[in-house]
């Protein structure tokens, strides 16, 4: 059997000018998470990310704590990227705003309001799965999810036997394939996505035309230090 790592990006800069760039907390916890792979003597034959620069940048770090990786090379697939938050948000905020009137003040201030930020962006992110009308402002969750589907087929399709293959990554897209493999229902697929913390690791394993779960939101890099502060969820 074969394995897939679908690996979380660190923590990126929530509230910052440019979410898309790792914190300080998430170059660390890149680096843990590299380092915790050589340990184990895990090595990948291929790394694949999105072409968001929290996730090139997760797996560069990663892998440069990881001195006996036999590649350093991240090919890239957009499949891979997060959905677009900004448009999301664009499209759906207005329906809570109705009956929620300082929603967009935690929206627009998420860094000093993150608690009330994410029971904000937790309505905004049901409204956008469950909605079954084709929207032209955002990208469907539907389409969402099998856009993922095709960038999982691709690495399927490239994948030697028994290899082991790293995903750098971001949450909605764990989710999705998540989603794929289980068949559950998108509103519970998400209630797992809130759980899933930075540079996590969910592995699936593929052979004989099948791809299923093995682990879901490994963290034991980061929990063998005990320190609360490296585990973060944005």
């Amino acid at each position: 059997m074969g394995s897939i790592y679908l690996i979380r990006h660190g923590q990126a800069s929530l509230g910052a000018a440019d979410y898309d760039v790792l914190s300080p907390i998430g170059i660390e916890q890149s680096k843990l998470l590299g380092q915790h792979f050589d340990q184990l003597g895990v090595t990948f034959d291929r790394c694949v990310a999105g072409q968001m620069l929290r996730q090139i940048d997760t797996g560069k770090h990663a892998l440069a704590a990881m001195p006996h990786a036999p590649t350093t090379t991240i090919d890239s697939d957009p499949a891979f990227n997060e959905y677009h938050s900004d448009k999301v948000i664009a499209t759906y905020l207005p329906r809570i705003i109705e009956s929620q009137p300082d929603a967009r003040y935690y929206i627009e201030n998420a860094g000093q309001h993150r608690k009330e930020f994410q029971g904000i962006f937790s309505q905004v992110i049901t409204h956008w799965i469950t909605d079954e009308s084709r929207c032209d402002t955002c990208e469907p969750w539907t389409d969402f999810v099998e856009r993922v589907r095709g960038g999982l087929e691709r690495v399927l399709a490239a994948a030697g036997r028994g290899q082991n293959i790293a995903i750098f990554t971001s949450g909605g897209a764990i989710t999705a394939a998540l989603q794929l493999i289980t068949h559950m229902p998108a509103t519970s697929a998400f209630e797992l996505n809130w759980q899933i913390v930075n540079t996590s690791v969910s592995r699936l394993q593929y052979g004989k035309g099948k791809l299923s779960l093995a682990s879901f939101n490994g963290q034991a890099h980061l929990d063998l230090h005990k320190r609360a502060e490296w585990l973060t969820y944005r």
